[in-house]
């Protein structure tokens, strides 16, 4: 999964769209004009490969992409579990409202998914993590995710929990350091690794931290046989797609070169790795790599898709889920 280098597609964003190796599109807030020019470039990445997974980091408070031209500026998370330390049901209530809010918005500018929601736990000290997180409690964020979850599903997108095991004990930001848990194994599945655990057969896909836990492994996560195959499709069983974090973020460099990254991600038990905010060297990537996915794993990401037909943007600001959706979130943090 790459990103294209503007709000259009050049001659060379095509080129790389078309390669047997491309799965999928991230767009960031860079892509992002209005809403007609966001469906015009979703539907140009159609026009190339009607089978490329359409993807965006939309979780609400500070990492929403997508924020004028109607959008709905969503809270963070954390506004979700100090909610729910007010009034569980209505806190359940209203991330179900967020998910389906931020899903039918995107399905109706032909993105396919949101990269949510947040599973670490909010320990306080992490930089990166913060209120992304819904809460400290992992039975609350467990609730609140599921809740979330339904909604999108609601509007007929899958979800993604990130970021496996959990980022938020570790202090250090993945994006420009390589963070490090030095928690033993069992006092991570106690914590961290349950609301995975819990979701159960309701989580669709899963992102893994670029966080090294070196009483369980010497590699980050994302890189981890230990953590991929034997603990997260093993111990708990999940069946769903497993997506890199960016192999562009400081943490992933321990993986080597971009195209070692790839590959070792890969290896580990990745369906699918992201290059982010380097379009041309994502394209040398996708000439070098030599990983054939197995039928099992294009399953799992064909899986990921939205499904079922989006309504457009005019007709879904009248439907009265949507509406209701709006309302509540209005009335929560009015």
């Amino acid at each position: 999964m790459l990103d294209v280098a503007g709000k259009t597609l050049n001659a060379a964003d095509k080129r790389r769209l078309a390669h047997p190796m491309t799965g999928g599109v991230i767009l960031f807030a860079r892509h992002f004009e209005s809403r007609a020019q966001l469906i015009a470039l979703t539907d140009a990445i159609r026009d190339v490969r009607e089978d490329l997974l359409i993807a965006v980091d939309h979780e609400g408070g500070r990492v929403q992409r997508f924020r004028t031209d109607g959008f709905t500026v969503l809270p963070s998370m954390g506004k979700l579990g100090a909610l729910w330390d007010d009034d569980v049901l209505h806190a359940t209530k209203v991330a179900t409202a967020v998910g389906y809010i931020l899903a039918a918005e995107l399905r109706a500018c032909g993105v396919d998914m949101s990269f949510t929601p947040v599973l670490d736990l909010n320990y306080g000290h992490s930089q990166v993590i913060g209120d992304r997180a819904f809460h400290r409690d992992p039975r609350v964020v467990t609730m609140l995710a599921k809740s979330l979850n339904h909604g999108l599903a609601l509007a007929g997108m899958a979800n993604c929990g990130k970021h496996f095991p959990g980022h938020g004990f570790a202090q250090a930001d993945s994006h420009v350091a390589v963070p490090v848990d030095e928690r033993t194994l069992d006092e991570i599945l106690a914590e961290d690794v349950a609301p995975y655990d819990w979701l159960g057969m309701s989580l669709a896909s899963v992102i893994p931290a670029h966080v090294i836990y070196p009483l369980v492994d010497s590699k980050p996560a994302g890189f981890s046989r230990v953590w991929l195959q034997e603990i997260l499709r093993g111990a708990l069983g999940f069946n769903g797609a497993i997506f890199s974090d960016d192999l562009s973020m400081e943490a992933a460099r321990q993986g080597g070169t971009l195209t070692e990254a790839a590959t070792a991600a890969l290896e580990a038990g990745c369906d699918m790795v992201l290059i982010c905010n380097q379009p041309e060297e994502a394209g040398k990537v996708l000439d070098a790599l030599r990983v054939k996915p197995s039928k099992a794993s294009r399953r799992r990401i064909k899986r990921m898709r939205s499904r079922g037909k989006a309504p457009i943007w005019d007709k879904l600001i009248d439907e009265p889920e949507y509406r209701q959706a709006q309302a509540l979130l209005r009335d929560a943090f009015a």
